[in-house]
């Protein structure tokens, strides 16, 4: 008998036809709104497998699914999965890295290059008729090119960061990591340093971190504080990563030149959100993978992995904290 799957999120046709071969398949329809938490503990009270994406995998949504052997995120991460209720009731977890590492590092030069050119602020400025002559010096931006750039959280994202910022823009790149990459450091010509120097000697600043208890406001007030009064911060990790009551004191107050983010403490970020007001921030809404080439390749990804958990197999790609 055919396991049953149910697919909360909009995929592509070649997706659904290959989790078709193998599976009895239903997916939400109203591909204009996203599924809410008890909509899915609705759908998924007889399903073995679910390809979820952002979706809450919470005690509650497993307690009504009393037969599901298997979770596939379409994603990297997986911090919104309560991995200590899945373990209890032995649901294999999978996830989707490696697909977007280059997307993603595409979006940090993006934003590096954005915030230091002003390219929203300026955008606006000729949008709304208020480019009447040639700028002046209060709307220069900063080079890219030959600065300084630190990444916190050299892993595989980290890594393609360094090279285009290296062979790119020929910049002089340092990192901090809880351990060295000395193979890194040799292939790329990066060079590790304490988490202080970096801060207080790069021109730019990506955090690349994952979410753990310890990284939690990994960047606070103390950290903004050691950044050059020129300094721009990127964050493309995950918002609660930077207490972003302290971000929002370093811009408002040029504490910093500016930031780039992607992600946020609180998302969607609420519309009276103070870094909405603030011209030296370019703020985008979590689009790191959001490509559709990417975003279908990693839906692939997950659609193999919930297969291979459901039919016996080892997935490709389990949850660390959920291997056997």
């Amino acid at each position: 008998m055919r396991p049953k799957v149910y697919i909360s999120a909009k995929v592509s046709d070649e997706v659904k036809a290959y989790l078709d071969q193998y599976c009895d398949c239903e997916m939400w329809q109203d591909q204009e709104k996203a599924i809410t938490g008890q909509q899915l503990a609705e759908k998924i009270g007889d399903v073995e497998g679910l390809l979820a994406a952002g979706n809450a995998i919470s005690e509650r949504l497993l307690s009504a699914a009393q037969k599901l052997r298997a979770v596939s995120n379409i994603s990297v991460g997986y911090n919104h999965n309560d991995l200590e209720a899945m373990k209890k009731r032995n649901i294999i977890g999978t996830h989707t890295p490696y697909v977007l590492d280059d997307t993603v590092a595409d979006l940090a030069l993006a934003l590096m290059l954005a915030a230091a050119r002003r390219v929203t602020e300026l955008h606006n400025l000729v949008r709304t008729g208020g480019w009447q002559r040639g700028i002046g010096e209060q709307l220069f931006g900063m080079d890219v090119h030959h600065a300084k750039l630190g990444i916190i959280g050299m892993g595989r994202i980290g890594e393609k960061i360094a090279k285009r910022a290296k062979f790119g823009f020929d910049m002089e790149v340092s990192y901090y990591n809880r351990s060295r990459k000395v193979e890194v450091e040799e292939q790329l010509g990066v060079n590790y340093i304490p988490l202080n120097d970096l801060l207080e000697q790069s021109d730019f600043i990506v955090l690349m971190t994952p979410l753990t208890p310890e990284t939690k406001h990994l960047i606070g007030a103390e950290q903004f504080n050691r950044m050059k009064r020129s300094a721009i911060f990127i964050n493309v990790s995950r918002g609660e990563t930077v207490d972003e009551a302290a971000l929002i004191e370093a811009l408002s107050s040029k504490r910093i030149f500016g930031a780039g983010l992607d992600v946020y403490e609180k998302e969607p970020v609420s519309a009276d959100n103070p870094l909405l007001q603030l011209d030296n921030v370019v703020t985008l809404p979590h689009i790191g993978s959001a490509t559709k080439k990417t975003r279908d390749d990693m839906a692939m990804v997950a659609a193999r992995n919930l297969v291979d958990a459901l039919y016996g197999r080892e997935p490709q790609y389990v949850i660390p904290e959920l291997k056997k």
